[in-house]
């Protein structure tokens, strides 16, 4: 099984390619980060990281030539299996409103919007530890329970157009979502490669997942 987390200068790749080797150990999953669009051809797995402003990682991603149209042509045409993590999950949606509207990749219809927590004590960013809940069943959850928790750190989140890719959400003051999915696309907005066994028995789902 080949691996591909993608770098486009965007991302916790030394984290995520650890998790993805250590989860993938048992299957006999190689992990290769790369800048090259041809690798994502020969991936039967693509991984998506991104950390920072949603408008400066839909710029790095543009910026490296080729990238989108390997990522549509391997993930939307071939169907390969499919993982966005925090901004990564976030370019999955129509637009992100950070600084100034931006478009994303229109993969799960939805915006990219400030936390507006409820109760004016919590404060933004949304980082730490919160617990999940469960809006639907998802292959990637196999064995994660409504009330185990993953660790967040984001100022933005996904508002889905369709109620039926919101498979996760965390209470920040509101509901806040922490997981979509749509065929075989998954994102997630928290960081697995900092959540313990949660974050690492995602990671093994996603990469047994058969969509």
């Amino acid at each position: 099984m080949r691996v591909v987390l993608v770098d486009y200068d965007s991302g916790n790749l030394h984290s995520a390619q650890k998790a993805l080797a250590r989860a993938g150990r048992d299957l006999g999953a190689e992990v290769i980060v790369s800048a090259r669009p041809e690798d994502l051809a020969r991936a039967d797995r693509i991984v998506l990281p991104g950390d920072g402003a949603f408008p400066a990682c839909r710029a790095a991603l543009d910026a490296a030539e080729g990238m989108v149209e390997a990522l549509d042509d391997a993930v939307r045409r071939k169907g390969k299996p499919f993982l966005g993590i925090c901004v990564g999950m976030q370019l999955l949606a129509d637009r992100g409103l950070e600084h100034r509207e931006t478009p994303g990749l229109g993969w799960i219809g939805g915006t990219i919007a400030p936390i507006t927590p409820a109760d004016p004590a919590l404060k933004v960013p949304h980082m730490g530890w919160s617990d999940l809940i469960i809006a639907r069943p998802h292959p990637v959850l196999d064995g994660i329970a409504a009330g185990d928790h993953a660790y967040f750190v984001h100022s933005y989140r996904f508002e889905p157009k369709d109620p039926a890719d919101l498979v996760a959400s965390v209470d920040y003051g509101g509901p806040v979502t922490a997981i979509v999915a749509r065929a075989n696309i998954v994102g997630a907005q928290f960081h697995p490669e900092k959540s313990q066994e949660v974050g690492l028995r995602l990671i093994e789902n996603f990469l047994r997942w058969r969509p």
